[in-house]
């Protein structure tokens, strides 16, 4: 199914983000592309919805089992505002967003799917789940200039860390239940990144409620969205796994000289896996077995 525009889709498409949860992936290049939305398909997902210039190329069993809309998220609205038109269109549906080359994973996914995931998180009165995004990057960067190999992929083992997030509003005391939290190729490579985009922290699951609006930093305008847990427990989070920041430094002109392996001493081939990552306590299981 394809449609010519956002507003098409938010015109003609209302049945399908009557049952969630749905995923809008953000298209800005042509580079994976296809396993990106089939990997978000595996998931489970109600619907996938992918946002994407029209020129770009997709496979043709991915195009049977995707919504596609033709957008270009560099050149036309923002993802922030994709986000939240979607939200105002879809109230009390769990919404999901990402771009392509990112992948998303959480605790016992080769055998739950999203929507379990959702419903269970829903029941412990959370309406929203933080995520992290882990950088991952080829690790032989003279055959993939790109720093893109879904065979080669690398992440690092350790090397994250939090810090309090503080309120300005109120003389800089630190939220409730809210961190900053960083590591990865942004932290490594920190003078090629702004400091307002250093943060590995996104809320990229969440249930849409009129009036709710996501900010350009991946937070929203309800600050219990923005916490990673509840009062009374841990509860489940989830991970990102992205090749978003090592495709950027590679085919930026001003970083791209300057690197020459992503690999360091910390570094780990990245198995495809979640128990991977609740071993090196990249995600959290809360409650949930």
């Amino acid at each position: 199914m394809r449609h010519s525009s956002l507003n098409a889709f938010l015109s003609n498409g209302a049945a399908l983000l009557a049952k969630g949860p749905v995923a809008l992936i953000f298209i800005e290049d042509e580079i994976e592309i296809d396993s990106t939305l089939r990997h978000h398909v595996d998931l489970g997902f109600r619907q996938v919805v992918a946002l994407m210039p029209p020129a770009f190329p997709l496979a043709a069993d991915v195009a049977r089992k995707v919504i596609r809309v033709d957008h270009d998220v560099k050149r036309a609205a923002g993802f922030t505002d994709v986000v939240n038109r979607v939200i105002a269109a879809a109230p009390g549906i769990w919404l999901y967003y990402c771009f392509n080359a990112e992948y998303l994973f959480f605790p016992f996914c080769e055998s739950r799917t999203v929507g379990e995931l959702a419903t269970f998180h829903g029941e412990e009165r959370r309406d929203a789940m933080l995520t992290y995004v882990i950088d991952i990057y080829a690790g032989d960067l003279d055959r993939h200039e790109n720093a893109v190999a879904l065979e080669d992929a690398n992440l690092d083992k350790s090397g994250y860390y939090a810090l309090a997030r503080n309120d300005p509003d109120n003389h800089n005391h630190p939220k409730e239940r809210q961190l900053d939290f960083y590591g990865g190729l942004r932290w490594r490579y920190e003078e090629h990144i702004p400091p307002e985009r250093r943060k590995i922290d996104r809320i990229s699951l969440f249930r849409a409620k009129p009036g709710l609006t996501l900010r350009e930093n991946h937070t929203f305008s309800d600050e219990e969205y923005n916490t990673y847990a509840c009062p009374w427990h841990n509860n489940l989070t989830a991970a990102v796994v992205s090749f978003r920041t090592a495709k950027a430094l590679k085919t930026n002109p001003g970083s791209t000289f300057d690197i020459h392996d992503f690999r360091w001493h910390n570094s780990a081939p990245f198995e495809w896996h979640s128990r991977q990552l609740l071993d090196l306590g990249l995600m959290e299981p809360g409650q949930w077995f």
